[in-house]
């Protein structure tokens, strides 16, 4: 059977109403195991995948043919077994076996595959019927229990994910501007079809896509077109934003892959050229408002999490930058961080503050006279970015120590006066404000450092048994295991070394 022969294209899929679990007229959360069998029925699905993630950050997959209703009672009641060894370095050979257990509201069709098949992502649990403490997915679940467990609220997020294409030039007609590629348009965008077909099967999967666009990086090499784009979902419950770029990301590879085309979300590709990252947006909630704005106002509940941010920003790059070449990508004047800083819309800082609608005008009314005005309040869409993340980071556990940092913010007797001290309202890069940046902390110029950081602030990570000292101590090995702590010197001058690095993490994540 040819690979793409289950796959009929993004106008065919238009033409009528894709097989998605929208059927169930029912919230996710609200998916039970007589629900996954019943739509299995009814859809005439052939197969079963388990898909979960490795060490490596990749979404790995167990396929199951349907055989008979038992055995599909069989799957969906007691999960399967896998060798964790074999997916963990911290899981010994010895004992190295692991159960994957699905999640029903995880539940998506198969864009993809050649019979009709529906995937579940899993969790790990041991030979004792517990969750596996040291498994991403259960980190940030712990995560997003303590932050609840210590404030009373609830922890948000949703991801902005960065990537390049690489195609063919096809004749080089209308050319787009050396990186002057953002919100640019087809004919001058080559792989915008590309993009909103990736969105279309994102939606379809479940994913809660908020819009795409072109970004800066384009320029052209060796007869091919590298053009960088973006993917941004909206906020929602932590462990389910993970959920979804997880699945992005294998959903861009996987359609890539059908269109003959490339694709990579690694954090830097060349020199002189825009990196991409993985902007990470943060938000509070309470009682189902958002927590952050008193009055169309960030409030202390903010900035007490933005203080969590600062106090940890210098180890959670170990969490978010995962490779060396993340660290080509954190340098002055490229719109990613290098200063432990906070501000209102600068994208100079390490935590922006974007608009969030807070003006209490309606806009929309202003530009249409027939609209009567709404007062609907639009400062709920407030949210806290986090700029320094990249795609080598593991998603589950950069979403966890966010959630951890943010939470250690209401735990600082000094949460308001961190916050105070470091923010600004200034463009950092600017050489005037040298001496304002010289009071400020740097981020981790390395791996290396990055683990150094780690290791000096593992306790807020431990607290509440979030990341067991395993884990720390298995992410410190890691990280310097590359060895990498003056790699920016080290690449100065040497163009072929750095390209070099840069092919080989040039598909992490």
């Amino acid at each position: 059977m040819d690979f793409t022969d289950g796959y009929h294209g993004f106008s065919a899929r238009c033409k009528g109403e894709p097989l998605t679990m929208r059927s169930l007229n029912k919230a996710p959360r609200e998916w039970t195991k007589q629900d996954i069998i019943g739509f299995i029925s009814d859809n005439g699905i052939r197969m079963l995948n388990f898909r979960y993630v490795g060490g490596d950050g990749r979404l790995k997959a167990l396929n199951f043919v349907i055989s008979d209703a038992a055995h599909l009672e069989q799957i969906l009641s007691h999960g399967e077994r896998v060798d964790g060894s074999s997916l963990f370095a911290f899981v010994e050979a010895g004992s190295s076996d692991l159960y994957v257990v699905p999640r029903f509201r995880t539940a998506f069709v198969d864009p993809f595959a050649a019979l009709p098949t529906l995937c579940l992502l899993c969790s790990y649990y041991t030979k004792d019927g517990t969750p596996l403490e040291s498994s991403p997915e259960y980190i940030l679940r712990k995560a997003a229990t303590a932050f609840t467990d210590v404030t009373g609220m609830t922890f948000q997020a949703m991801g902005e994910l960065e990537y390049y294409v690489i195609g063919d030039c096809g004749g080089g007609a209308f050319p787009a501007t050396d990186q002057k590629g953002y919100h640019e348009s087809s004919p001058f965008a080559k792989f915008e079809d590309f993009r909103t077909e990736v969105m279309y099967l994102l939606a379809n999967a479940g994913c809660m896509v908020k819009y795409g666009h072109s970004e800066v990086g384009n320029f052209t090499q060796g007869g091919k077109v590298y053009e960088q784009n973006e993917i941004e979902f909206l906020v929602t419950d932590v462990e389910d934003a993970a959920n979804q770029l997880i699945i992005a990301k294998w959903i861009i590879r996987k359609l890539a892959a059908l269109r003959g085309l490339d694709v990579t979300f690694a954090p830097k590709i060349t020199t002189g050229k825009a990196g991409s990252g993985m902007h990470i947006h943060t938000c509070i909630m309470k009682d189902g408002m958002n927590a952050m704005v008193t009055g169309g106002k960030l409030n202390d509940t903010a900035k007490a999490a933005i203080a969590g941010y600062m106090r940890c920003a210098p180890s959670l790059t170990a969490f978010g930058n995962r490779n060396p070449v993340s660290y080509l990508r954190l340098v002055p004047h490229q719109e990613a961080p290098t200063t432990v800083c906070w501000g209102d819309r600068n994208r100079s800082v390490l935590v922006r503050v974007p608009l969030g609608w807070t003006a209490g005008v309606d806009m929309v009314a202003c530009e249409n006279p027939l609209e009567a005005p709404s007062h609907a309040d639009g400062s709920q869409k407030q949210t806290v970015e986090f700029r320094c993340p990249d795609c080598s980071a593991d998603v589950y556990l950069l979403l966890a120590g966010l959630a951890v940092a943010a939470r250690s913010g209401f735990e600082m007797p000094d949460a308001l006066e961190v916050a105070r001290k470091t923010y600004v309202d200034v463009n950092i890069f600017r050489a005037e404000h040298k001496d304002r940046v010289a009071a400020l902390d740097s981020l981790p110029a390395s791996c290396w450092e990055s683990a150094e950081m780690l290791d000096r602030q593992r306790e807020v990570y431990e607290r509440h048994g979030v990341f067991s000292p395993g884990i720390i101590d298995g992410l410190i090995r890691e990280l310097k295991r590359f060895e990498d702590k003056d790699i920016r010197q080290a690449l100065a001058d040497s163009p072929d070394q750095m390209m070099a690095l840069v092919r080989q993490h040039y598909h992490c994540g």
